[in-house]
């Protein structure tokens, strides 16, 4: 039988003790970096959702508060800058529940309060394209269900005086493009590719709804068109 060298068997186990004891402290930080980035993903997709969800409801009250007093908006705090809410939009498609306040702008505070209304374009009803953004997931995604749409399916635009009933031409998956294609919010949007576009009828009083065609990140933007077939008061 070999003899029992004690002297290294104790220097072994103060070196594994070495190793251990630095291993373990960058095991927990793993653990707990781990355990962050699996709470941010629970908040991006679960709890933004609950969040704008309120908000969407207690904007969509409030517009409605200020409407009655002969208001045309409602100011959204939001930081140092009021944000302002003008319009709610409806699509029956997505029940009859469905209801999503509209914001002046498209920034990140405007989308994740509802739909983002692209300022330079046509005001809801008027001559133009009135071009319109939302998410489609977060932030309450009012749009995840936009391949859900087809040609022929209403988007009701109601503001303080007037209830807007557009109808549109594409389905909500017809077109993708890449988010610089700014043709899609000309007053009469004209495809360059000679792909899917609205008729080319001057004077036209369009709607565009854009949101993000995969449901997680992409610089793709889904788009339909559509346009205005009635018009009538509150």
């Amino acid at each position: 039988m070999s003899p029992t060298v004690v002297g290294d068997n104790r220097g072994m186990a103060k070196e594994r003790g070495r190793r251990g004891g630095w291993r373990r402290p960058i095991g927990w930080l793993l653990i707990l970096v781990g355990l962050a980035m699996i709470g941010y993903v629970a908040w991006e997709f679960y709890g933004t959702n609950i969040v704008a969800q309120h908000k969407h409801r207690e904007i969509t009250s409030d517009l409605r508060q200020q409407w009655k007093k002969g208001h045309d908006f409602a100011s959204v705090e939001d930081g140092d800058a009021p944000i302002r809410a003008d319009a709610l939009i409806r699509i029956p498609r997505f029940g009859e529940d469905y209801v999503v306040p509209v914001l002046e702008g498209v920034g990140d505070s405007e989308l994740a309060a509802g739909f983002g209304h692209f300022e330079d374009t046509a005001d809801a009803g008027k001559v133009g394209n009135y071009a319109v953004a939302a998410h489609r997931v977060t932030h309450g995604q009012p749009l995840r269900d936009m391949p859900d749409l087809q040609p022929g399916d209403q988007v009701i635009v109601e503001t303080r005086v007037w209830v807007y009933t557009y109808v549109l031409y594409t389905g909500g998956d017809d077109l993708v493009v890449p988010f610089t294609d700014g043709w899609v919010l000309e007053p009469l949007p004209h495809n360059p590719d000679g792909g899917v576009e609205p008729p080319q009828t001057k004077g036209g009083r369009l709607i565009t709804l854009t949101t993000c065609s995969e449901l997680f990140h992409t610089d793709n933007r889904m788009v339909a068109f559509g346009h205005l077939v009635q018009k009538e008061r509150r």
